[in-house]
């Protein structure tokens, strides 16, 4: 074929295979590692079957001696040459990815026992069957193909391509998703497309993009030169990235010693080097694609994320303080309307500043204010029982409380069609668990479910260490937390006091009459004092991200006839 149809066909399977993300690959995905291993027997048999039928001396090459007579007799050209060589190897990075979806000792096995060997069968045989055939070296692996199998193993290598392309599209799907986490990345949709596991999930925007880029690619350079020196500069790059952590990793968690850590750094930079100093050379011919997509990605997370720690720095400095709301009185100087307001803010801690914008430009306010924030913590799931951390804010009769609602990686918010209903369920359960102690919350700001806690350990809870339990409610006392059995959480449904059955019932009412989800639409603009790279960061890009990217409703999943937008501008 043609190069012109070849390019042709490769369009018209990417098209393809993206157009079908939506459907998820839950059905076909069984297909996977069966087309994979089939593709490695397949290169491994075709290799030792050219390596008996045209030369087995090759096998003299795994002798290290002959790269070291092959850099003397070619110098610069043969240096220049590790660029391609590099395509030997890649894919080797993705086991770094794929630690987090298997366990290590199945990566170990797969790759020693098939992966390894197959591949150096693979290019030994095309080695072979170079020697006897050296002016087939441009398209070596299909030549050597037996005639008999060349047109399935034409069809299996198309299969382990798409394969190959559908992992690193479902891996992008899953980063882009923890960088949503670690507000990282503008608020995008995501879907999930499996009931059985929840790692699969579509994201239709960063889909289209990779499909524009991927076609981009493939019909702008048109040949595999350039493509692999992209893909062989992608590569080195993340190789050392990846050392570089690891170092990190070595000495900052798992302690070693300096002379272990320095051994590896310097082997290991000592191969990724060279291969980094070659790849160098190829950046203009095609290795400076892969730089100027990451250079674009950069930008964009860069700028969002910063645009979001300045707006999260700006309410954490203009918090209400308590002695303000105390001021107000039980009204809070306002006319209290039935029913629950649910106030969504980013911070864990304290009254947000929307919150006083709010009641100083309107005359009314809901008998119950329920200040929700939801936190995804770096961890991979939080437990049902331990989603919400509820507490109340000033007196009892304030009728003002605090919920943080907390996720993982593999949790995702949206997907919560009963989040009211927990919510108001966990809220319940609080002001039971209030009437326990012996000297109340009703003036404090101190007391939660699932933990009273220091200043220290509220702190911790909120910003992402492990959060994990087998109790369903606990009640904490300094640093100390008590877990809560079955039948005290019972004697506590049981026995109610007066009050409490009072305040429970005026919050089954104020619930029945009707919830409203109030979001605060916060607009960030740089002063005039500003040094113009802030402003083209924050007044520009961010501001872009923000028309563009999902909105607080979406994100948090409100239904929009009980949705009310409070806005103000703060200047950074």
């Amino acid at each position: 074929m043609s190069s012109d149809v070849v390019v042709f066909v490769a369009v018209v399977i990417l098209v393809g295979l993206f157009c079908m993300q939506h459907h998820g690959i839950d059905r076909v995905g069984w297909l996977f590692a069966p087309v994979v291993f089939l593709w490695f027997l397949l290169i491994g048999g075709i290799g030792i079957f050219n390596i008996w039928k045209y030369d087995k001396g090759v096998l003299k090459a795994f002798s290290p001696v002959y790269i070291c007579r092959y850099f003397r007799s070619g110098g610069r050209d043969n240096w220049l040459s590790l660029g391609g060589i590099m395509l030997s190897i890649t894919g080797t990075e993705a086991l770094f990815a794929d630690l987090s979806h298997f366990p290590v000792l199945s990566i170990q096995i797969a790759f020693t026992a098939i992966v390894f060997p197959c591949l150096i069968f693979a290019y030994s045989g095309q080695a072979a069957y170079l020697l006897k055939n050296p002016n087939h070296v441009a398209d070596a692996f299909y030549r050597s193909i037996p005639d008999s199998i060349y047109w399935p193993v034409l069809i299996v290598a198309t299969a382990a391509a798409v394969v190959a392309s559908q992992a690193t599209i479902s891996a992008t799907f899953s980063l882009i998703k923890q960088a949503l986490a670690l507000d990282c990345f503008p608020r995008v949709k995501i879907v999930h497309t499996s009931e059985k596991f929840l790692s699969q999930i579509y994201i239709p925007d960063i889909n289209w993009i990779l499909m524009v880029l991927c076609v981009a690619v493939t019909a702008g350079f048109k040949n595999q030169s350039q493509i692999g020196n992209a893909s062989g500069t992608a590569v080195v790059i993340v190789m050392l990235v990846t050392t570089l952590l690891m170092i990190l990793i070595m000495l900052l968690v798992w302690r070693c010693h300096w002379i272990v850590v320095a051994i590896f750094t310097g082997l290991s930079l000592i191969v990724e080097g060279t291969y980094f100093s070659s790849v160098l050379c190829k950046v203009n011919q095609g290795g400076w694609v892969p730089l100027v997509i990451a250079a674009a990605f950069f930008v964009i997370m860069y700028a969002w994320h910063y645009g979001t720690m300045k707006r999260y720095e700006f309410e954490m400095h203009s918090k209400v303080s308590m002695a303000w709301i105390l001021g107000l009185g039980p009204s809070l100087g306002l006319v209290r309307v039935p029913g629950i307001g649910l106030v969504y803010t980013e911070l864990a801690r304290g009254v947000p500043h929307i919150f006083s914008h709010f009641i100083t430009n309107l005359p009314a306010i809901h008998s119950v204010v329920v200040f929700v924030c939801v936190k995804h913590l770096p961890v991979y799931t939080v437990p049902e029982e331990e989603r919400f951390l509820i507490k109340r804010i000033g007196p009892r009769n304030f009728r003002m409380f605090r919920c943080v609602a907390r996720y993982g990686y593999k949790d995702l918010h949206k997907k919560d069609e009963q989040f009211e209903k927990r919510l108001f369920d966990s809220l319940f359960m609080f002001v039971r668990l209030e009437s326990m102690m012996e000297d109340g919350c009703s003036d404090s700001d101190d007391y939660s479910l699932n933990g009273q806690q220091t200043e220290q350990s509220r702190d911790r809870n909120y910003n992402g260490n492990r959060a994990s339990s087998n109790t369903n409610a606990t009640i904490s006392s300094g640093d100390s937390i008590v877990p809560l059995d079955a039948n005290t959480i019972r004697s506590a449904i049981q026995v109610s006091s007066p009050s409490e059955v009072d305040e429970l019932e005026f919050l089954g009412n104020c619930r029945d009459t009707g919830v409203v989800h109030i979001l605060g639409n916060t607009v960030v603009t740089t002063s005039r004092e500003s040094k113009w790279y802030k402003k083209i960061a924050i007044d520009y890009i961010y501001a872009f991200l923000r028309k563009i990217c999902r909105g607080n409703s979406a994100v948090f999943n409100v239904p929009h006839e009980n949705l009310l937008n409070v806005g103000q501008i703060i200047r950074v």
